[in-house]
């Protein structure tokens, strides 16, 4: 069997290493604005009335299950948005979420 020559053309030299961009954290002022008919808007509004919103509010309004709802109101509203969420239990309502108006 007749081996297969290699070729003497050498190796095709690698593109210099680009330059790492520092991650820039976004501020809650420079956050974009909630798009309308989204579940984080639905959220956002059910939030906002003055009543208030129970968990059980935001998963019959979403359909996500009741970590998810938590998770998002600590980390896209809270912390992406900036926004201010206060809770309070209420007798006969149980726990009771709210954005606090700036």
């Amino acid at each position: 069997m007749a081996q297969a020559k290699k070729s003497k053309t050498p190796a095709p030299k690698s593109k210099p290493a680009k330059t790492a961009r520092k991650p820039t954290k976004r501020t809650p002022a420079l956050a974009a604005p909630h798009r309308s008919g989204t579940k984080q808007a639905q959220m956002i509004e059910l939030l906002s009335r003055e009543t208030g919103a129970t968990i059980a509010d935001l998963v019959a309004a979403t359909s996500w299950l009741p970590h998810t709802i938590r998770g998002a109101m600590a980390g896209a509203l809270k912390k992406k948005l900036g926004l201010t969420i206060t809770s309070e239990k209420l007798e006969g309502r149980g726990r009771v979420y709210r954005v606090q108006p700036k």
